[in-house]
């Protein structure tokens, strides 16, 4: 007789990505990549989240860093040549940055389907991701682009879920965190690429710390809605397998302000927040 073998466990798997550490200690000072990457893994990050060329595949070999990769999503032609070298380096999932800001959702979408198809031809895992500046940029925008997708597909579109745009474009309050931002379950539980940027109303990136240890208030309205946005994924269509991750706080783009902390100390700190805010989901999520 068989004995049927339960669904393991979900993983989360956290990368933290260079932009992170950039001018790290000081611009004048900034640590080489190799050091960046043994202090990724030294901080008990699983990977590294960047485009992934041969140097950063060779040192995150090195430190036994998995990968996330990806790409601007632009052109199919230049796509298929990046989903091709990054997948010969050992990557499976990249994120796609859609077209502009302007791109009307049709094109979009049609895009979108394009990437996706050729992306499970060479059997890699593109996710598009929620965006300023991309034709994803405002829940709007982006609820037509799915609608289109799934279509032109029956299928859910893959997505790289980074909720401090759509927060900051419709100025979000935390009490309406979860009930506004978790408003594509569906196509939240279908995805495996999530950026967590802590954000609020009014900022796309908001300090994890006071500087000095203590957590802020805006980072723990945050953390209430990763841990539900964590456990509206775990209770998606089994088995769930891997969640891959990336506590997204960089330094350009207008994205670090001047007064704020350095986002690297933030950063690790985020990940230990988020690997107790999985396991309370993961208590919820089996009720």
């Amino acid at each position: 007789m068989k004995t049927l073998k339960k669904n393991p466990t979900p993983r989360l798997v956290q990368c933290a990505t260079p932009w992170t550490l950039m001018s790290f200690p000081s611009a004048k000072r900034e640590w080489s990549l190799d050091r960046k990457m043994q202090a990724i893994k030294a901080a008990g990050f699983d990977g590294i989240a960047a485009v992934i060329n041969p140097e950063i595949q060779a040192i995150a070999a090195r430190h036994g860093l998995a990968m996330m990769g990806g790409f601007d999503g632009s052109n199919v032609a230049r796509a298929r040549q990046q989903m091709i070298a990054q997948r010969e380096l050992g990557v499976h999932y990249m994120n796609v940055q859609l077209l502009d800001h302007d791109t009307p959702p049709a094109v979009a979408a049609k895009l979108a389907v394009k990437l996706v198809r050729m992306s499970e031809e060479l059997g890699v895992g593109v996710h598009l991701e929620t965006h300023r500046d991309t034709a994803t940029e405002t829940p709007e925008k982006f609820t037509e682009i799915a609608r289109r997708f799934q279509q032109a597909t029956g299928r859910p579109m893959p997505v790289t879920w980074d909720h401090s745009h759509f927060a900051v474009s419709k100025h979000i309050l935390p009490a309406d965190y979860s009930s506004r931002l978790l408003a594509w379950p569906k196509l939240i539980q279908h995805s495996h690429v999530f950026h967590l940027r802590p954000f609020n109303s009014q900022h796309c990136q908001v300090p994890v710390t006071n500087g000095r240890g203590r957590l802020t208030p805006e980072f723990n309205d945050y953390l209430a809605f990763v841990e539900d946005l964590f456990t509206l994924w775990l209770q998606g269509p089994k088995p769930r397998g891997e969640l891959w991750t990336s506590p997204e706080l960089g330094m350009t783009h207008g994205y670090h302000v001047s007064t704020n902390p350095p986002p690297w100390p933030d950063a690790i700190r985020a990940r230990e927040e988020y690997v107790q805010a999985w396991q309370r989901a993961l208590r919820r999520a089996k009720k």
